[in-house]
C-alpha cells in the first residue's frame, strides 16, 4: 500500500468526487480512478459506492478512512518533528460557536499576521464532538470547555485521561438568561418556566446548566429541553418568553443593542486548547504560545 495512494483515497473520500479530487491533487482524473481501484483490489473490499459522478464511502470505506487519516496525520507529525522551527502550511482548528464568535477573531488575526503562510480551517461543534474529532485526527486542535460544575473536585486531569494535552485559554462567565420581567432567581426552583433552550448533547455549557438545575433541593421538578443550533435562536427564544438558557457573557456583549432579558451569573468555566497528547507541529506550537499570551492578557 503506497502512501501516495492513501493521499488519493483520502482526497476522493473527502471531496466525494473523482473529478474534484483530481483537481485538488493536480492529477489527471484517470490516474485517480485507477489508483482507487487498485487499492480496492489490494484490500479486496469495495471502498466506494458509485452513483454517477458521486463517490460515497461504504462501511469498509469509512473504516479505511479512519486509518488513512491517522497515517497521513502521523506522517505530517513526523515531518514537523524533523523541522520543528518550520511551521506546517495548514492547521485544522475546532471551536465552540461562542468561542468562534467572541474570542477567536482577535487571536487568529494576530496569529495570521505573524504566520500568513499558514492556512487555517475552522470547524464548529460541541466540546464532545470536537474532542472526538481531535482524537480521530480530523482536527489538529480545538477550543473546548470542560463541563465541571463549579465547586466540583476533579481527582484526575480530565483531558490527560482522554489522551489529550491541554492549554488553558480563557475563563468564560456563564449567565443564566431569562425573559424580560422574570422575577430574580436565586435557585433553580425560582425559575417560573419549564423549558431550557440548549445546544444538542455534547455541549459543555449544556452540562453546566443541567448540573446547576440538578443541585436543587428535594422539591426539584423536571425540566424540558428545546435543542437549538445557535445562540441567535436561543436568545430569540428567551426574549420571546418561551424558555430560559445559559449563555456566555461574551456572546451577550456582542449584541449590537442590549437585549431585554434578565441575567444571573451562575458559573465561571475555563476553555482550553486541546490536541492529541503526542501531536507536535510548528504551527500548533506557535498557536499555543499565542494562547498562553492571550490567557495572561485577555484584553
Amino acid at each position: 500500500m503506497e502512501f501516495s495512494t492513501l493521499e488519493i483515497f483520502h482526497a476522493v473520500a473527502t471531496q466525494k468526487s473523482v473529478t474534484r479530487a483530481a483537481r485538488h491533487l493536480a492529477r489527471v482524473q484517470s490516474n485517480v480512478t485507477t489508483r482507487v481501484r487498485h487499492l480496492e483490489e489490494e484490500l479486496d473490499v469495495q471502498l466506494f459506492s458509485r452513483s454517477g459522478r458521486r463517490m460515497t464511502l461504504t462501511p469498509k470505506g469509512q473504516q479505511m478512512l479512519g486509518y488513512a487519516q491517522r497515517l497521513l496525520s502521523l506522517a505530517e507529525e513526523a515531518r514537523q518533528a524533523m523541522k520543528p522551527d518550520q511551521a506546517a502550511d495548514r492547521l485544522r482548528i475546532g471551536a465552540m460557536e461562542s468561542t468562534a464568535a467572541a474570542r477567536l477573531p482577535g487571536l487568529l488575526s494576530a496569529y495570521h499576521s505573524r504566520w500568513p503562510q499558514i492556512a487555517m480551517d475552522i470547524s464548529i461543534g460541541t466540546s464532545r464532538s470536537l474532542m472526538e474529532d481531535v482524537l480521530g485526527d480530523r482536527l489538529d486542535c480545538a477550543f473546548v470547555a470542560e463541563a465541571v460544575f463549579q465547586g466540583a473536585v476533579e481527582s484526575i486531569n480530565p483531558f490527560a485521561a482522554r489522551g489529550l494535552q491541554a492549554t488553558r485559554a480563557y475563563t468564560e462567565e456563564m449567565l443564566l438568561v431569562l425573559p424580560p420581567n422574570h422575577a430574580p432567581v436565586k435557585r433553580p426552583r425560582d425559575i417560573t418556566l419549564t423549558t431550557a433552550a440548549v445546544f444538542p448533547g455534547g455541549c459543555a455549557y449544556r452540562g453546566v446548566l443541567e448540573g446547576w438545575l440538578g443541585h436543587a433541593d428535594s422539591q426539584h421538578r423536571g425540566w424540558n429541553t428545546l435543542e437549538l443550533a445557535s445562540y441567535h435562536a436561543i436568545l430569540a427564544s428567551v426574549a420571546a418568553g418561551s424558555c430560559f438558557a445559559l449563555c456566555p457573557k461574551s456572546v451577550l456583549d456582542l449584541q449590537r443593542a442590549p437585549l431585554d432579558v434578565v441575567t444571573r451569573p451562575i458559573a465561571m468555566i475555563d476553555t482550553f486548547l486541546v490536541a492529541r497528547a503526542a501531536y507536535r507541529s510548528g504551527a500548533y506550537e506557535e498557536l499555543v504560545q499565542y494562547v498562553r499570551t492571550w490567557a495572561s492578557n485577555p484584553t
